[in-house]
């Protein structure tokens, strides 16, 4: 396909805390200038002490993560705590220092679109780059219907503010098919600057597999089985 020396890579290599260091090094290796991300502040369920969710955001930092996702505290969504959910949010940004910061909502333990509209405003009001849908590990994770709430509160934000938020939808994209049903939803509710990987990141590992297949069939004329490609 002569992609080779294109540049298409994924945005970034995300990791745990504890592995950051390994991560960095490794790509160092490999001579390659993908960025380290890595989930924090107690990924996937936010439930430790905040002390904890703050140091594990800086110990990353320091090993050498220019991104961190963060999870939100559901409880204080589903209890209407918004002020605390700032503070804990603007907490995670001063951790973060230069690093890019996206925030995980969580949404299907959210339980009512309000909550996730609500909390994606605060989510921005405090200084994420980026709001994500989900870790990937609750029952319900990345939906339309969520998106179009998270999407139109970034874009009341920008309609107020002028400042540009970016959105992740992660969990349960499987097919390449699917991720061109989302770049369609943010063409037509956002606009064509979000059309970039520093405003637009698609989260699922499960589509790897199916890009692999669909290059494959590009190449070969014909599908491959997901036992005969490495990442399936």
């Amino acid at each position: 396909m002569n992609m080779h020396d294109k540049g298409v890579t994924t945005a970034a290599v995300c990791v745990y805390p504890s592995r950051v260091a390994d991560a960095v090094k490794s790509l160092k290796a490999a001579n390659s200038s993908l960025p380290v991300a890595s989930v924090a502040t107690g990924f996937p369920a936010g439930q430790t002490p905040l002390e904890t969710r703050l140091q594990e955001v800086r110990m990353a930092v320091a090993d050498g993560a220019t991104e961190i996702d963060i999870v939100i505290n559901r409880t204080l969504a589903l209890t209407g705590q918004w002020e605390a959910m700032y503070d804990e949010i603007r907490q995670f940004r001063e951790a973060c220092g230069d690093a890019h910061m996206k925030t995980i909502l969580a949404i299907g333990e959210l339980g009512t679109f309000t909550n996730v509209y609500k909390a994606s405003l605060v989510a921005m009001m405090a200084g994420s780059d980026f709001i994500k849908t989900s870790t990937g590990k609750e029952a319900v994770n990345a939906t339309y219907p969520v998106a179009i709430v998270m999407v139109r509160a970034i874009r009341d934000y920008f309609l107020c503010t002028g400042h540009k938020v970016g959105f992740k939808p992660a969990g349960g994209i499987r097919t390449a098919r699917e991720s061109l049903v989302w770049l369609i939803l943010i063409k037509e509710e956002l606009g064509n600057d979000w059309l970039c990987p520093h405003l637009f990141r698609l989260g699922a590992s499960s589509l790897l597999a199916d890009i692999e297949r669909q290059i494959y069939h590009h190449v070969t004329g014909q599908y491959a089985a997901y036992h005969e490609l490495p990442m399936a």
